[in-house]
């Protein structure tokens, strides 16, 4: 108000033009924003920073701001939009009126662990989607709101995972960790009884990490420096669909006898490994990734055993290029046990 009074002093303010606007109209032009009709008090609570378009009203938009802190969300606020700024560290309060917030969205930052309060989430109980990936992270905030159902914590630096960093986060379905510098992660996942997808992709991981949870689905483990799939894998995590494990350093020897020979298997990557074998997999995969490896032979009955007329794969694609063999490997008996494929490349 006192600011306001300066100005009208200083001439800067047109008082002519006070009889169509009121004060807190004034404000929003001084912000920028487009003047419109129905103006509402929550609308000036907006951060200076931010966009809170009424069209949006329980959106924050403070993207690609140059930022290097979070502004005060107000109360009625729901998704807040953060990304790619410079923002180092999240300090007390700032989320401690908007306790509605379901999306916080804080990727592309600088983000330091020891610059985060420790209980700046916690109050925070109706929290769905947080976005943390693409900073500077070394370990995964305390005391994250066991609402989340969407954890996205991928290229940062995160080098360990606490035994209780997800304690407690029974709704969370899907959980990125991906291109972080993980050598283990323990059993840290198994009680994460809604998760459907753990992506793992590009870390240091040397062995398929244990006690995953029951309703897991999809599992991306490319690009790490495994060397064996355990036996029984498949057995003890009978929910999964999708397995990538592509890019890592898996040898024959490495992959027990019927490993993959599963049926609620859908989707299997093994390329850019030291495979000289065709695993033995399940009748009912449909997508099967082995190119650039050491396969010296095509093994028809690693898709099918006796081939018959009801002894088929429902195979769709076979990828088999960069390896040793070529199509005149392939016996005329494949037309029969692949006859659902669309897609052979050798």
């Amino acid at each position: 108000m006192w600011t306001v009074m300066l100005l009208l002093a200083m001439g800067v303010v047109d008082l002519s033009s006070s009889q169509h606007y009121s004060q807190l109209q004034w404000l929003s032009r001084l912000r920028g924003r487009r003047q419109h009709a129905g103006w509402r008090a929550e609308d000036v609570d907006c951060p200076l920073e931010c966009d809170c378009p009424s069209s949006f009203p329980t959106a924050m938009y403070c993207h690609s701001r140059n930022l290097q802190h979070v502004p005060h969300v107000p109360s009625h606020i729901k998704y807040v939009y953060l990304q790619r700024n410079q923002i180092t560290g999240i300090q007390d309060g700032v989320f401690d009126n908007a306790t509605d917030l379901v999306w916080v969205v804080l990727f592309h930052n600088q983000l330091n662990s020891d610059k985060i309060s420790e209980r700046v989430f916690s109050k925070l109980k109706h929290l769905d989607r947080l976005l943390l990936d693409h900073n500077e992270l070394t370990r995964v905030p305390p005391n994250l709101p066991k609402s989340i159902t969407d954890l996205r914590l991928g290229h940062n630096n995160i080098s360990k995972v606490l035994s209780n960093s997800f304690e407690g986060m029974v709704n969370l379905a899907t959980l990125q960790l991906r291109a972080n510098v993980l050598e283990d992660v323990g059993g840290v996942f198994k009680d994460l009884k809604s998760l459907a997808l753990l992506d793992l992709k590009k870390n240091r991981l040397r062995e398929i990490p244990g006690n995953l949870p029951e309703r897991l689905q999809q599992l991306y483990l490319e690009f790490n420096n495994i060397e064996s799939v355990p036996t029984g894998f498949l057995t003890m995590n009978p929910s999964l669909q999708f397995v990538r494990l592509a890019h890592n350093r898996l040898t024959d020897k490495g992959l027990p006898s019927n490993v993959f020979n599963i049926s609620t298997l859908v989707e299997l990557d093994l390329s850019f490994n030291k495979l000289e074998k065709i695993p033995v997999v399940s009748r009912n995969l449909e997508n099967l990734y082995l190119h650039a490896n050491k396969i010296k032979e095509f093994s028809l009955s690693s898709f099918c055993g006796p081939v018959d007329m009801t002894n088929f794969s429902r195979l769709r694609m076979l990828r088999l290029e960069s390896n040793e063999i070529s199509a005149k490997d392939i016996p005329a008996e494949a037309a029969y046990c692949l006859r659902h494929v669309v897609f052979i490349d050798v």
